[in-house]
Parts: C-alpha cells; structure tokens; sequence
C-alpha cells in the first residue's frame, strides 16, 4: 500500500518533533533552513555557554534515528499552492522544487530576536554567529536587558551568574516579570534574580526606535514611553516580543490579520482539511501555546486519524506558559508546573537521566552521538549569509 506522503515546512522545535512521530507511518519530507535543529529555547545558557548549550540544543537531523527514512531539503519554502497541493522550495544551491503532498504540516514558526531567524545557513555560519553572539557580550561592561518574558528573565540571570562582574539590569514594563506564568514562578525567580544582583526596573516601557534593527544586539541609550530618563547600557538586547511569523508563502486568506495561521481546534487550518499548523505560527490561543506543551504528538495522531476518515481531537491550550525559565544551572534544573510550584533535577541527572533518557530516548526516540560542540573556541569574522527572506504576512 502505498503510503500518504507528509511535507512539514519547518524543522524547529515543533516542526522536528512532528517529523519524528510521523516518520514510521508516512514518507515524510522535511524542510529546513538549517542543516539541523537549531532550537529557540534557553537564551541565557545560548548567550552565555553557546558550547554547552549546543550539545543539547543545535543537533543535526542525521543524528536523529527516526529521521533516517525520511528527507530533509535544506532551502526556503517560497510559496504554496493549497489547491493544487504543492510547496516551492528554493534549494540552498539556487534551485527551486516543486514538492507535492497528502498533507503539509506548517511550522515554519516566527522571528523574535537573532535567535530565532529564517537565514538559510550552513553549520559554520550557525557556529560563528553563536561565537559573535557570545562575545560581544561578555565584552560588555554592562547589560540592559529589556522584556518581561521567561527570554529576558533566563538573559539576565545567566549573565549575572557567568559575569559576575558585569552590571546587568533588566527593564520590564508592568509591576512585575513573568506575566504569562503562574505569579508564583515570579515570586520565586525575583529572590533568584536579586541573589545574583540584578537590577530590577519595574514600569519601564521601551520606546521602540524605528531605525534600529532591535533582533540585533545594541548599545545605549534605551528611551523610555513611561517618562523615566534614558539609559546607557554597552550592550543591550531586547526581548519585547516583537513576534513576526514566518508565513509569507502562504495564501492571504488563511491567515489571521497579524499574520499567523488560522487554524480549527483540531489544527487544521480552516478551509484546507489536509493542511495542519503547529508552534509559534499558529492562532491557537493567544499564548500560542502548540509550540510547546508536547502538542507535536496529538498532531502526528490527528493526521494520521484524517488519512484514516477518523475522527480528530481537539487541542487544549494551557491558560499559563509553565516549565523550566532559567535552563540548566550548577546545581540542577528548576522546573515549573502551571500552578507555579517547582520540582528539581540535581545536576548528576541532567546528562545521565535527563537528556539521555527522557529526552534523547523518550521524546526523540533515540539521537546518535555526535561531536561535543560545533562552536568555534576563538571568534572569526561572519561569513556572508544568505539574506533572511521576508516571511512576515
């Protein structure tokens, strides 16, 4: 019999994961700007141990098991035809594929700071821009870090932790940080911030220069809309949230007016039932909470329930964002549950128990060993990239 044939656009995060959990039951083609996962979480230990962090964060595809009777194409996907069922890639080489399906899957995700991009790179070009990223700010005398998300929150207390020396302050516009969690995941991390000695800025609302590339890493002065007097930091990187999806290829009409897919609670985006939209790209709740939350997996089960003539479930967003904020520390890795308590894994078992077992066997259902780091030791100058294209709707 021969098999349905799934194209996932976006091989992040969510898009990998749904790869992996369709691959034993569907010829699945994946489309990547990246030669591997590069993953958006954990900025702080991104920014300030890239080469630890690429060990669990930045693996390429062909170390993913799953992955070996599948097929990456490295490219940008340039547009789509939901009516024809057909997807264009331009191939990092310069040339375009057509590429026909049963089903696309769209988890291209959405820009929001250099960490989270559509370049089409090579695994150099990912390498040293880590390196750049690094060392311009552990440069820096000074650090404003400028956002109230779970992203400025792990920045500042990360670079506090790796530089005690270096002055960091975090700049956030309501009373407090951490608004989409539990109240209490900021009660706690407060005390945490203030141990490393952070300084903390309440009712401070950035003004947002429009000359100023701000996914780009910048200096002072920082101008404030809430009328405290400007700020000079030597490197200031901002977490505001300008969240962009990358959904350009796509018809106008299955969007919403910010650009994001419009998708039934099943996934599916409205209008195309053999189409489904996973991760930050998707209106699923105003958290857009698919890109986390293990929803991957009810995916991967709603489409092969529709290739079957099966009934689909719905997916349930959580009301609060919940999990880990600071990323593996010294001691551990803090975990938050929604209700805002905690639960910790004792260093001894990240490696061992944690990324071994429950994530590399468990979630990813097994990864190859691969080099310790591809993060250059010692800073090089960028190599050019291929320039980002515009994927905003």
């Amino acid at each position: 019999m021969t098999r349905a044939r799934v194209v996932v656009a976006g091989l992040g995060d969510t898009g990998l994961l749904t790869a992996i959990n369709l691959a034993r039951h569907c010829d699945v083609v994946g489309i990547s700007t990246k030669t591997g996962l590069v993953s958006g979480q954990e900025l702080g230990n991104r920014i300030t141990r890239p080469q630890s962090w690429a060990q669990d964060y930045w693996i390429s595809f062909d170390r993913y098991r799953r992955l070996d009777h599948a097929e990456v194409v490295h490219g940008v996907v340039r547009s789509a035809d939901l009516t024809a069922r057909t997807v264009t890639v331009e191939t990092v080489d310069g040339g375009s594929r057509a590429l026909a399906y049963d089903v696309l899957v769209v988890a291209t995700g959405a820009a929001n700071g250099f960490w989270r991009n559509a370049e089409l790179q090579t695994p150099e070009q990912v390498g040293l821009a880590l390196r750049a990223t690094h060392d311009r700010l552990a440069a820096a005398g000074s650090l404003a870090v400028i956002g109230g998300g779970a992203a400025a929150v792990s920045a500042a207390a990360n670079g506090a932790r790796t530089w005690p020396d270096k002055q960091v302050d975090l700049y956030f516009p309501g009373e407090q940080a951490l608004t989409q969690h539990h109240p209490r995941v900021w009660r706690t991390l407060r005390r945490r911030l203030e141990a490393l000695g952070v300084g903390l800025h309440p009712g401070h609302r950035a003004e947002l220069p429009p000359d100023v590339d701000l996914d780009e890493i910048t200096t002072g002065p920082v101008r404030w809309t809430t009328g405290q007097g400007p700020v000079d930091a030597d490197a200031v990187l901002w977490t505001v949230g300008r969240v962009r999806p990358h959904t350009g290829w796509l018809p106008p009409e299955v969007l919403d007016d910010r650009g994001f897919v419009v998708v039934e609670p099943d996934l599916r985006v409205a209008g195309h039932p053999e189409v489904f939209a996973i991760g930050d790209v998707a209106a699923t709740d105003p958290l857009r909470s698919s890109a986390r939350n293990r929803a991957d997996k009810l995916l991967a089960r709603n489409i092969r329930a529709h290739l079957a003539g099966h009934h689909l479930r719905a997916y349930r967003p959580p009301r609060v964002r919940w999990g880990s904020v600071l990323g593996i520390q010294p001691n551990g890795l803090q975990v938050f549950a929604p209700t805002g308590h905690s639960f910790h894994f004792p260093g001894w078992t990240i490696r061992g128990v944690l990324e071994a077992l429950i994530v590399r066997r468990g979630i990813y259902h097994g990864v190859r060993p691969g080099p310790e780091s591809l993060v250059p030791t010692v800073a090089a100058p960028q190599q050019p990239l291929t320039p980002a294209p515009d994927h905003r709707g």
